[in-house]
């Protein structure tokens, strides 16, 4: 089994500090999230994972500014945007997360080249320069023969490879990866992994994916358990 160290520094990248996610359900409210508070440094690898319900599809939706918390604070390198409108946090997200999702959220119709420039559309890279970046991005992760290729025309690792692209595309300072291998079979499962875990090791990436499986999540240096929106943590040997 690929194994990732902790990161050799101690920044701070992304923090929650004692957030609460309140639904209101048939007139019931309940906390998806219960005064969580935790720390993501720079260079990790972390996992989270925890049974349905649990609160982690919840967390990650907080982690990505994809949900602002009920209470609490989100401090992205030490800058509180847990107030953010909806406008602001989408341009921080562009800028700062790229995100890998379980169904690849590829256009159907669209080039896997295409695919992957799609987030440079808001972006001040020059449109003359962006074909090169996403051509290097999918020669990195093998899909080099596949630039005009179709989602339809790729097996299910290779999308998701394409999917890794996309959201290395604007230099992201964080990987948030929502059960990246839940749609593949082992073999591509184990290739999607082992490529986030050189993404880690070979250039400093911090990573945070979420998973159900257990045996995936001791693969990161850290993961992070929740269960009724309440975390704890364990250090992966």
């Amino acid at each position: 089994m690929i194994k990732s160290s902790s990161p050799n520094n101690s920044k701070v990248v992304l923090e929650l500090k004692n957030v609460t996610k309140t639904y209101t359900t048939g007139g019931t409210q309940f906390n998806a999230l219960d005064k969580v508070n935790l720390k993501i440094y720079q260079g990790e690898f972390v996992s989270i994972t925890g049974p349905s319900g649990s609160g982690k599809s919840t967390l990650m939706h907080i982690i990505g500014l994809l949900d602002n918390p009920t209470s609490g604070e989100v401090l992205l390198e030490g800058k509180d945007i847990s107030k953010l409108k909806e406008h602001q946090l989408a341009q921080i997200r562009n800028v700062t997360l790229g995100f890998v999702f379980q169904q690849f959220n590829l256009l159907a119709k669209t080039s896997s080249l295409e695919n992957v420039l799609l987030p440079l559309l808001y972006s001040d890279v020059p449109k003359k320069s962006r074909p090169k970046i996403g051509i290097d991005l999918l020669t990195k992760v093998g899909l080099e023969e596949k630039l005009t290729n179709t989602p339809a025309q790729l097996s299910g690792g290779q999308q998701q490879r394409v999917a890794i692209a996309r959201a290395l595309v604007n230099n992201p300072k964080i990987i948030l990866a929502d059960e990246p291998t839940g749609n593949l079979d082992s073999k591509s499962g184990d290739e999607v992994m082992k490529f986030f875990h050189q993404l880690n090791e070979k250039e400093g990436r911090t990573i945070v994916f979420v998973t159900h499986d257990m045996d995936l999540a001791k693969q990161a240096c850290r993961t992070i358990i929740i269960k009724d929106g309440k975390i704890s943590e364990a250090k992966n040997a």
